[in-house]
């Protein structure tokens, strides 16, 4: 069966022939118009140099092979996007996102454009969003080959989605108020403690990966619980900050003693050689364990180049680039356990995981969203 036509529309790439033939009764000369005026003409240059580079990205998507959408810091994606680039001769449109949360802002673009997708492929740097994109029927099912030995804790049920190279959720400590190592917080008890009132900080549990941290314990407690722990740790003098990063540099300067963060942000201030220690939380016995939380690559429904985007999904999941993603700055935490990492990277086999639904947990986040940034904002 012959694929449907698409209504054609003007493309800021090619002059509409019409446009180029005089109308009837209208001179074809147009020097008379102001904005062709002598005086004019340095002007109508100048707007025209502003414009072209505009026109040039908005035709880019049309020249590429694949268009990427990435949430993922394009000093860490964008030298695997160019070793795909290399490796097969295909043209990537690689777009990242300006907004502080890029997976909200990808989610968002997604969803304005579900009736017309410009998008192949999306990168997304958590898994909260992206199964809000697949219950809203944006993504297709895609069984990569590439991700076969990938654990089915990491997979959608669907193959809506498929996780790698994960941050954990992780305590930085400010070593100068610990000097003793035997005295570090180990657990989340920890932020109830009245000893340590006032000391320590979480980002809000309302975007990113502190958003799904917030959903698995609402996943794992309930609503009503979470709220009462969220509540303790407010009386506790816990700080709730804008983000992640915000924390971890909080910490590291001193002015708070310890926090959860994520590991990529940890690892930042430890290369910068601040006074801070990892610790892997709540693996006592009954405890939680350490959340994990992976990047996820999906195909969109209805992508334009579906072939192309098949394969960069397929070179996305592979060994090698799992293995880039853990040697590099952000020290990503392979999910497949034969991957090769750096020793500072976590070994999740040493490790009490938690154990996650992340469509479960995802649903939960759509569910409770709302309250949690009313709460926040008491």
């Amino acid at each position: 069966m012959a694929e449907p036509r698409r209504a054609t529309m003007p493309s800021p790439c090619l002059p509409d022939a019409d446009a180029t033939m005089p109308r009837q009764g209208r001179p074809a000369q147009r020097a008379a118009h102001p904005a062709f005026r002598s005086d004019r003409a340095p002007r109508a240059l100048t707007l025209l140099g502003l414009l072209l580079p505009l026109l040039a990205l908005s035709c880019l998507g049309e020249r590429a092979d694949v268009v990427l959408y990435c949430a993922v810091d394009r000093s860490h994606s964008e030298p695997i996007v160019r070793a795909f680039e290399q490796a097969t001769g295909l043209k990537v449109d690689f777009q990242t996102d300006i907004e502080a949360n890029k997976s909200v802002g990808h989610r968002r673009r997604l969803q304005e454009e579900r009736n017309n997708p410009r998008c192949d492929v999306f990168w997304n740097n958590e898994v909260v969003q992206t199964v809000l994109l697949a219950d809203a029927g944006l993504l297709a099912p895609y069984d990569s080959p590439s991700a076969v030995d990938i654990p089915e804790a990491y997979r959608d049920p669907g193959r809506f989605w498929t996780g790698i190279a994960a941050r954990g959720r992780v305590l930085i400590v400010n070593t100068d108020a610990f000097p003793d190592p035997d005295a570090y917080p180990v657990d989340s008890a920890a932020f109830l403690d009245p000893a340590l009132a006032g000391r320590m900080g979480m980002a809000r549990p309302v975007t990113g990966t502190t958003a799904a941290h917030g959903a698995v314990w609402i996943e794992t407690y309930g609503l009503d619980a979470t709220f009462e722990r969220l509540q303790a740790m407010r009386t506790n003098l816990v700080r709730f900050g804008p983000g992640n990063a915000h924390l971890m540099r909080l910490v590291r300067d001193g002015q708070l003693d310890f926090g959860f963060t994520d590991t990529d942000d940890l690892r930042a201030a430890l290369v910068q050689g601040f006074p801070v220690a990892q610790v892997v939380p709540d693996q006592g016995e009954g405890q939680l364990g350490l959340i994990v939380i992976p990047n996820t690559v999906s195909l969109v429904a209805g992508a334009r180049h579906p072939e192309a985007a098949r394969r960069l999904i397929d070179f996305l999941l592979s060994h090698e680039v799992e293995a880039m993603l853990a040697a590099g700055e952000s020290a990503q935490i392979p999910v497949r356990p034969e991957v090769a990492r750096p020793d500072h990277v976590l070994d999740l086999s040493r490790y009490h995981v938690a154990q996650v639904d992340w469509v479960a947990v995802g649903r939960r986040y759509a569910q409770a969203v709302e309250q949690l940034e009313a709460w926040f904002q008491q």
